[in-house]
């Protein structure tokens, strides 16, 4: 049985928070119809889910839907609201006689989802694509979410790219000016064509930039997003169609790193699969750039599968790692990631090996509500934090059909979560200098 000690605050369930909070103020639920058009129910007030539970959300989790969001709607998933009289929760099918269907917002970079949206599903009703669906509501003039900007760095947000064109234009000049570089290619696709934001600020000549180099992974994620075969789900962009050469990654690296301030350089995209698995490639052209600079910060963002090829890369000159883990239960990471040929050790092994080199180690925490801040979940981050001595958490949503993720690893949850706040709290008080944020840090 698991153990709860003083520490473990739990959230507080639906039918506490009714003694405690006056619903009637509250955010109304939102609905959307058969043609897409979003509105708010006139009595039901806004709900969210942890896991399977739904529960209203608390003040201090609301905010307003902020800029560069997107709002989808739900299909075959209808809303679930809460009644502010009777305390119940309903599920709405039909409004005025029309079917309507549940809405989430897809938060931008930066921000961490508090609550899923909740929702009740059809049995037979199609897994949704890659995305968050975080919990929305109407409160005012405004559409609410439950989330938490956990990064102030502005390098993805909406507001900051120019509506001009400018990195498309930039984009385009790259590839005439180096028609022979693949990479420059395949990069002015992703900046032009999927609007990458790591992309457009490459083109822009700001921030980080990034290095996709491999084809292949060693992993088969339930949530990938550049591959998925023989999937229900699409991906939602392609993966790279080839291996660039060490030349053709340091024509892009090196004028990044000499040229912008606070520059980092990051191998391991959304657009490829697991780096290390072209651990000799990334050898010769971290080597080749270090060669021609000093300046900036070269970045691997990895699964962790190979502490002994990661070593070599630091020996040449790779200044941090970002580690992902959706889970640290073994059983668990085991179900999402289903590695090929490496097990959790290998990726505990990278971590430690990380800090025992000096190198600045962050960890890419898939954030899941519910999952995430389940006792048995904290009760094993803890431990590893303490263990590592890692530099960073990166507190990133995990892009998943909740309820695809839920089935898919036989998790039901025992109900036992403290709510994604007060785990952000608990960890930084017990570990104060431990780093929070979304992105990977200039260390130059």
């Amino acid at each position: 049985m698991l153990q709860v000690n003083p520490q473990d605050q739990l959230i507080k369930k639906a039918d506490e928070l009714n003694k405690y909070r006056n619903l009637e103020n509250s955010p109304l639920m939102v609905m959307a119809d058969s043609e897409g058009r979003i509105f708010e129910h006139p009595e039901l007030r806004m709900m969210g889910a942890e896991g399977r539970n739904h529960r209203p959300p608390e003040k201090s989790e609301i905010i307003q839907v902020p800029h560069g969001a997107d709002l989808f709607v739900l299909p075959g998933r209808h809303p679930v609201g809460l009644d502010p009289q009777s305390g119940q929760e309903r599920i709405v099918r039909s409004f005025e006689g029309q079917p309507v269907f549940a809405v989430s917002a897809f938060l931008p970079p930066a921000f961490t989802s508090l609550l899923w949206a909740a929702f009740a599903r059809k049995h037979d009703t199609p897994v949704l694509p890659l995305y968050t669906y975080s919990s929305l509501g109407w409160e005012g003039e405004s559409f609410v979410t439950t989330a938490i900007r956990i990064d102030p760095d502005p390098r993805q947000d909406l507001d900051c790219f120019p509506a001009d064109g400018t990195e498309d234009q930039n984009a385009r000049l790259a590839v005439h000016d180096h028609p022979e570089n693949r990479l420059i290619e395949h990069l002015a696709h992703c900046c032009i064509t999927y609007r990458c934001p790591a992309a457009r600020n490459l083109f822009m000549g700001r921030y980080e930039a990034p290095l996709p180099t491999s084809q292949g992974c060693n992993s088969v994620c339930l949530g990938c997003i550049s591959l998925q075969k023989d999937s229900c789900m699409p991906a939602t962009q392609e993966r790279i169609g080839f291996v660039p050469t060490p030349e053709e990654i340091a024509q892009v690296a090196v004028p990044h790193l000499e040229n912008v301030p606070e520059s980092v350089v990051s191998f391991g995209q959304g657009c490829e699969g697991e780096p290390l698995t072209q651990g000799d490639l990334l050898e010769r052209a971290i080597g080749l750039i270090r060669e021609q600079t000093s300046s900036g910060t070269i970045n691997l963002n990895t699964n962790g599968s190979m502490p002994h090829v990661l070593k070599r890369l630091f020996r040449v000159g790779l200044d941090s790692v970002r580690i992902s883990l959706n889970s640290t239960r073994e059983d668990f990471y085991n179900s999402y990631f289903m590695p090929v040929n490496y097990t959790f050790q290998d990726v505990v092994d990278s971590i430690l090996l990380g800090t025992a080199m000096g190198r600045f180690v962050s960890i890419n925490y898939f954030v899941f509500p519910g999952f995430t801040d389940e006792l048995e979940e904290v009760h094993a981050l803890e431990p590893l934090l303490r263990q590592t001595g890692i530099d960073m958490i990166q507190w990133r949503n995990l892009n998943i059909d909740p309820d695809y993720y839920m089935d898919s690893m036989n998790w039901e949850g025992t109900g036992k979560n403290m709510g994604i706040l007060t785990l952000l709290e608990r960890i930084r008080e017990n570990f104060p200098d431990l780093r929070f944020g979304y992105f990977n840090p200039a260390l130059k």
